[in-house]
């Protein structure tokens, strides 16, 4: 089957560079987060643990470049996030990266198709060969997912169960092989036979795309499948209890 063509390749230094952050909601509120350094290194796929209300949401929200830092330096696949106005961000995490939001953030009137191919409409390194052939990536996505494409491709997302709708979302941020993952309890609404099958499916889009990857979870026994693992309490400087997911 024809496979969309790669994004860019990142460079060679880490795929994600935190340096002395620092992130609060509001002017004059506490800090949530201050994270004196974390990286990711070219290709590494790591599992970060947390708590609820620990701050990985939050975390993940400035990598995308979502949310901006207080304070440090952020850079993501060679570009320092910090130097962007907002849309120059949106516009390089719809090229770059793919990212699975906790709650999907599908669009509910759309077909659960036109989400999973949203990324190459807005992105022509993430169309690569064309509409055509993202669609049938797209396609065959959903397939590995453990979903029949013809029988959801065209429903709208608001019609698919809460465990098609994870998988929907999933697929769309592997869509285009963009250069970094980022997965934010990708799994909570899957059963353990699904659960596998998605965590084995994503290790293998990330290996053939030399993505990095960095996989959200407070389910500690799933970090044996990563390169690393890390504890967002350990790298938090801010006590926990006081982060905000």
């Amino acid at each position: 089957m024809t496979r969309s063509a790669a994004p860019p390749s990142p460079s060679s230094g880490p795929a994600v560079d935190l340096e002395g952050v620092t992130f609060g909601y509001g002017r004059g509120a506490p800090d949530v987060l201050d994270i004196p350094r974390f990286t990711v290194g070219p290709g590494e796929r790591v599992f970060l643990k947390g708590a609820s209300g620990s701050g990985k949401s939050t975390l993940l929200g400035l990598i995308a470049g979502i949310l901006d830092a207080r304070a440090g330096s952020v850079r993501v696949l060679g570009e320092d996030l910090s130097a962007l106005s907002a849309a120059r961000r949106d516009r390089f995490r719809a090229e770059r990266i793919g990212v699975i939001f906790q709650m999907f953030n599908l669009l509910p009137w759309l077909p659960a198709g036109a989400n999973i191919v949203l990324p190459g409409r807005f992105s022509p390194a993430r169309r690569g060969d064309g509409m055509a052939a993202l669609e049938a990536d797209g396609r065959r996505l959903l397939a590995r997912l453990g979903l029949d494409p013809e029988a959801v491709w065209s429903r709208p997302a608001r019609a698919l169960s809460v465990g098609q709708q994870q998988r929907v979302a999933a697929a769309r941020a592997l869509i285009g092989r963009p250069g970094l993952i980022l997965a934010d309890e990708p799994t909570s609404a899957l059963d353990a036979d699904s659960r596998d099958a998605f965590i084995a499916l994503l290790m293998e889009e990330c290996a053939a795309s030399g993505a990095a990857l960095i996989f959200v979870s407070h389910d500690g026994a799933l970090a044996r499948q990563f390169d690393r693992a890390e504890d967002l309490a350990a790298l938090n400087r801010v006590p926990p209890g006081e982060a905000a997911a």
